[in-house]
């Protein structure tokens, strides 16, 4: 029986992971690393803790910094439209990447982890064994995939 879903973003997969270094320019003209510094940074309206967050020398120093940000007031109506923006940026300005989400075809995209986030993704650990985790990041790149496939 043929695989109808990618569960995890490791390996072969790992460009569909936020930690995957993948280099775009935000409407601002701002060079980012990776979705990772910018989903951190967008967390805070104070520029310096922007800039901070967008030079981390890689994904989990960006995560880590984000964590310790004055969040915004509006930060939870917001972050799921600045997650899908993120991804936006890495998939249309990086072509082979494009490409690449494009060839998943029509599988079901989770981002699978052990970290225990069943908000972004869906933990396989024990001890979330019976917590279904919601996915918004595959479900975030599964539309994004529909409206790249749309504009082809």
């Amino acid at each position: 029986m043929e695989n109808k879903s990618i569960n995890h973003f490791k390996k072969k997969f790992m460009f569909l992971s936020n930690f995957y270094k993948s280099k775009f320019k935000d409407k601002e003209g701002n060079i980012w690393p990776s979705v990772e510094h910018y989903f951190q940074a967008m967390k805070t309206n104070d520029y310096k803790e922007r800039e901070e967050i967008r030079v981390s020398p890689n994904p989990g120093s960006a995560k880590k910094k984000g964590r310790n940000v004055k969040l915004r007031d509006d930060w939870d109506q917001i972050k799921e439209d600045v997650m899908y923006e993120g991804l936006y940026y890495k998939f249309t300005q990086n072509e082979n990447l494009r490409r690449k989400l494009i060839e998943t075809g029509d599988l079901f995209l989770k981002e699978g982890n052990y970290w225990h986030d069943n908000i972004w993704g869906d933990c396989y650990c024990q001890k979330c064994e019976k917590i279904k985790g919601k996915n918004i990041l595959g479900h975030l790149l599964m539309t994004l995939r529909t409206n790249l496939k749309e504009h082809i």
